[in-house]
């Protein structure tokens, strides 16, 4: 799989492909050297265009504790804020060399966009588009959810059969969106 985008498209085996390396990575936690050298001498861009914190500091983390180098960027006091395009932004992505690219955006669609427009190379992980999706965010729910169900015997299990409600403004809300399409 080269670009995680949305939940809605996304293959039950890739999902439960996902959740078992997620608990992998896990159990590394335990451990006294936490880092893995999976992804040294790669760079990953942190491209957030609306404020963030649990997201980005977990995906800065995640990328450290695999070695690779991070960049994160912030489209405050970028030249986002002087009308910069996204275009504009990927190609320079593209130029520094980044082999993946996590992007939070108010469009929904923009890292789809991102991913099939040919601007970069790299992978794209969709960490929230407008009220489209947030797909990082439903595999994490999916994983809390299926370790709390199945405890340490939970690699491997699908949540077939679990009811889960999501209370809110469901509408509106990605998360809830990629809630209901990766668990159903």
């Amino acid at each position: 799989m080269r670009h995680l985008l949305d939940t809605r498209t996304l293959a039950r085996e890739d999902a439960m492909r996902i959740l078992d390396i997620a608990e992998d990575m896990a159990d590394t936690q335990s451990r006294e050297v936490k880092k893995l050298p999976t992804l040294r001498g790669k760079t990953v861009v942190n491209l957030f265009f609306e404020d963030s914190t649990r997201t980005r500091i977990s995906f800065e983390a995640a990328a450290k504790r695999l070695s690779a180098d991070v960049i994160n960027f912030a489209a405050k006091g970028s030249s986002v804020s002087k009308g910069e395009s996204l275009k504009d932004t990927a190609q320079t992505l593209e130029a520094i060399g980044a082999d993946a690219v996590v992007v939070r955006h108010p469009a929904s669609g923009a890292p789809r966009t991102l991913a099939t427009s040919g601007w970069i190379s790299a992978g794209v992980v969709n960490a929230g588009d407008g009220t489209h999706e947030h797909p990082t965010q439903g595999l994490l729910d999916a994983f809390t959810i299926r370790k709390r169900r199945f405890g340490a015997d939970s690699r491997g299990r699908d949540l077939s059969g679990v009811r889960v409600v999501i209370v809110g403004d469901v509408l509106h809300s990605r998360v809830a969106r990629s809630n209901v399409w990766l668990l159903s």
